[in-house]
């Protein structure tokens, strides 16, 4: 039997927090992290529609390069006519911080992209901030980390 991502990652966090004690917190935590795996389908699938739904006006971009995009060039860098193969996209390990209306979420992103039939992967670390407007968790910035792969033994 196949779950979708979010009722796993859901039911997890939902578990981990009532084991903390933390359940009041459950709700928003869980919208949270919805509102990430919207974000990472949403670049996945070139989704530029929901790419505008989830971030903010004043939302900003740090790629794993360094580079700092306002929302205007990200969502330009999602136009359909930009749309190529992209990799499928993981979201776990996730971590929420409340601080009243402003949240702080971390994530690894973990991709799988096939390549001339071979499986390629890679991971990043994603770190988020959402503010609550009215009645919305919007996404306001992203940045994101690459994470070495493991070394091999020679």
């Amino acid at each position: 039997m196949k779950l979708p991502l979010s009722y796993l990652l859901s039911t997890c966090l939902l578990g981990a927090l009532g084991a903390m004690g933390g359940a009041q917190a459950a709700p928003a935590d869980a919208e949270l992290l919805a509102l990430v795996q919207r974000h990472a389908q949403a670049q996945s699938s070139f989704d530029q529609a929901a790419l505008k739904a989830v971030t903010a006006e004043n939302y900003v971009e740090i790629s794993p390069v360094g580079e700092v995009d306002g929302r205007e060039k990200m969502l330009s860098f999602y136009a359909p006519e930009q749309k190529r193969p992209s990799p499928e996209v993981q979201v776990d390990e996730p971590a929420v911080r409340l601080f009243g209306d402003t949240a702080l979420i971390s994530a690894r992103l973990s991709y799988r992209l096939n390549q001339e039939g071979a499986a390629r992967t890679f991971a990043m670390r994603a770190g988020y901030v959402a503010r609550l407007v009215d009645k919305q968790w919007l996404l306001v910035s992203a940045q994101y980390t690459g994470i070495r792969p493991p070394k091999t033994a020679k």
